[in-house]
């Protein structure tokens, strides 16, 4: 950390960075520092904006409707499809969290892609193909730990109605709306749309032909909660009538933060609680097949 030591504001340069559609080493030639030294520091932001997050967002019932997709990138290589299953307030925009599972390649497939399938699965076994179902009614567990009713706007997977009956405390009114329906303000997922709009938009690593692939998921998972931070407490709810954030409309800040603030102090795991599964993100432990060793976070002295 001899950079972040000479130079304190590396670390908030970082963030707009990897929020301005640049890639690691797009940003270390920027600020004439080693990828591992943007690497480093990406992680460090995700683990911060992670506390941050599970500090400010709501604990309490949820007065309002939900929208929730399956937002599609990949690690290390196309044949390692990751989907991030991401859920936010239908009239608020508010980003509630975010859960991931690892996917089989699908889609129209060369014979060869087919066979390098194949071999892979051989090597290296097949994802779990309940994941999504799995993981999205982890995420509803988190982000409505409590029994109520809830208004649930999804389109037709046919993972999520078996997830939403896996979340017995919920009385879910579950409505789905077809893919192809227009993504204008009118429709019931149009949150959610935009979120996945602003997340191509924003991360290189999401671009659907790009080098700025995350290699390991666990990187993604960093800076998907960077983003998060940034769409909720930073950014405007719109671009045409600037001034208020989603977490504005929640009541939870009363203006737009900075970046500069939202690092300002520092957050330990050792005060936030956070769910099960979200400490798999904050101490790094995601596996990503095609890489065996994970590089896990132990807590020294930095958070």
């Amino acid at each position: 950390m001899t950079y972040w030591r000479k130079r304190p504001d590396l670390l908030e340069r970082v963030f707009h960075l990897l929020l301005s559609c640049s890639g690691y080493r797009q940003a270390a030639r920027s600020e004439e520092v080693s990828p591992q030294t943007i690497a480093s520091l990406a992680a460090r932001l995700g683990r911060h904006c992670q506390l941050v997050h599970e500090e400010l967002r709501p604990k309490g019932a949820i007065q309002e409707p939900l929208a929730l997709d399956s937002f599609e990138s990949f690690e290390y290589s196309q044949d390692h499809p990751t989907s991030y299953h991401v859920v936010a307030g239908k009239k608020s925009h508010f980003f509630l969290g975010f859960t991931e599972s690892e996917l089989r390649r699908k889609g129209t497939m060369t014979p060869a892609q087919r066979r390098r399938r194949s071999r892979i699965e051989a090597l290296l076994g097949r994802p779990n193909p309940r994941s999504i179902e799995r993981e999205v009614a982890e995420l509803l567990n988190i982000v409505v730990p409590k029994p109520q009713a809830l208004e649930l706007h999804t389109d037709e997977h046919r993972a999520y109605p078996r997830a939403v009956r896996a979340v017995a405390h919920l009385q879910v009114d579950h409505r789905t709306i077809s893919s192809r329906a227009a993504r204008n303000p009118q429709n019931p997922l149009f949150a959610i749309n935009l979120l996945d709009l602003l997340l191509r938009h924003s991360g290189a690593n999401h671009k659907r032909e790009t080098i700025a692939f995350s290699k390991r998921r666990q990187s993604g998972i960093e800076r998907m909660w960077a983003f998060l931070v940034w769409r909720n407490l930073v950014k405007s709810f719109s671009e045409k009538y600037p001034g208020e954030s989603p977490a504005m409309r929640l009541g939870i800040t009363n203006r737009l933060l900075t970046i500069k603030e939202i690092l300002g102090r520092r957050r330990f795991p050792s005060l936030v609680s956070l769910p099960a599964r979200w400490t798999v993100h904050y101490w790094r432990r995601t596996p990503t097949r095609r890489l065996p060793r994970i590089q896990t976070h132990s807590l020294k002295l930095a958070n």
